[in-house]
């Protein structure tokens, strides 16, 4: 199954707007609601340092929320 962590959608544009339209809005979502369950012997990080900086023991669940579209 594919997917990405950012998802899109174009609102609604009134003609009677008075600003500029944003024609395509995004949003990220996070990787863990794309995994299920926890698949036993899934890969760690390699450091202790790693996974505090990250936030996380797996690299799978790891994103790094960028600025988005």
């Amino acid at each position: 199954m594919s997917h990405t962590n950012t998802k899109y959608y174009y609102p609604y544009i009134s003609p009677y707007d008075p600003c500029n339209p944003i024609v395509k809005k995004s949003y990220p979502t996070p990787p863990q609601l794309y995994l299920g369950f926890q698949p036993p012997n899934l890969p760690q990080f390699e450091t202790a340092k790693e996974a505090l900086y990250s936030g996380t023991l797996w690299p799978i669940l790891y994103d790094k929320y960028k600025k988005h579209d």
